[in-house]
C-alpha cells in the first residue's frame, strides 16, 4: 500500500506526537507544524497527500487557514480535528472548504481510517504547489507572487530570491545563505548584488502597501515578516 504522507497542525504536543507515531504503525508519515502560521506555510506543498487540522490554535483559527487555502486553489483535502463537535461548528467547517471533520477526542483507528478514505477520494486531484504567509500567495509552479490578493510582477532572480524568503518567513536570512541557495555560490564575490536585489524586491513588494514586509536585520541578515 501507497505511504501517505499527512501535515498534522496541532500545538499540543502530546496528541500529536502520539498520533504521529501511532500512524507510523500504518505506513502513514506525518509532519508536524504547532502553530497556524507554519502549518499555513507547509500546507500549499505537492508533498502532502492530507492535511490534519485542528481548529483551535494559537495564532491562527483552522477556519480561516482552511479557507485561505482554497482561496488560493489549493485542492489538498483537509480533515479538521476539533473539541467543537457541535453541528453548527461541523457546517461551518464544511463550509469553508473543510473535507471531512471529526470531534475530540477521537479513536486513532477511525482517524487513520478516515485518513485513506480522503487519499483515495482525491487520487485525481490536480497537484498545486502555494505557499502561503501573512497576506502573501507564492505560487510556485506558476511562478508568481501576490500580496493581498494583488499581482507582483518579479523578474526570474527576484522570484528565487523571494521564494526563498518566504520559506524560511519569520526567520532571519543571512547574506551566506542567500548566496548558496539562491546564487548558487560557495563564497562572497564581494559585491552588492545581494542589497540590489534585495532593495528591488522590498520596493515591489511595498508598493502600494502602508505596512513594510521585508525587515533588514543590522549585522545579520533579512527577515520576510507578515
Amino acid at each position: 500500500m501507497q505511504q501517505l504522507s499527512v501535515l498534522y497542525v496541532e500545538d499540543d504536543a502530546i496528541i500529536a506526537n502520539a498520533t504521529r507515531d501511532g500512524a507510523r504503525e500504518h505506513g502513514i508519515h506525518i509532519e508536524l507544524a504547532d502553530t497556524g502560521e507554519k502549518g499555513l506555510r507547509r500546507a500549499g506543498s505537492d508533498e502532502f497527500d492530507v492535511i490534519i487540522l485542528d481548529r483551535m490554535l494559537p495564532d491562527l483559527d483552522g477556519i480561516e487557514i482552511v479557507t485561505r487555502l482554497r482561496a488560493a486553489g489549493v485542492a489538498v483535502p483537509v480533515l479538521m480535528l476539533s473539541a467543537l463537535g457541535r453541528a453548527e461548528n461541523r457546517i461551518q467547517g464544511l463550509d469553508a472548504g473543510v473535507d471531512d471533520y471529526m470531534a475530540k477526542p477521537f479513536e486513532p483507528d477511525e482517524l487513520i481510517a478516515r485518513l485513506r478514505a480522503l487519499h483515495r477520494r482525491s487520487t485525481n486531484r490536480e497537484a498545486s504547489a502555494v505557499i502561503l504567509f501573512g497576506d502573501f500567495e507564492c505560487h510556485v509552479k506558476a511562478r508568481t507572487v501576490h500580496r493581498a490578493g494583488q499581482h507582483i510582477p518579479l523578474s526570474p532572480k527576484e522570484f528565487n530570491l523571494f521564494k526563498y524568503l518566504i520559506e524560511n518567513a519569520g526567520e532571519i536570512v543571512t547574506k551566506d545563505m542567500l548566496l548558496r541557495n539562491v546564487w548558487n555560490l560557495n563564497f562572497d564575490p564581494e559585491t552588492n548584488v545581494i542589497e540590489v536585489n534585495v532593495n528591488r524586491l522590498r520596493r515591489k513588494l511595498d508598493e502600494g502597501f502602508e505596512a513594510p514586509c521585508l525587515e533588514t536585520v543590522r549585522g545579520m541578515g533579512y527577515r520576510l515578516t507578515a
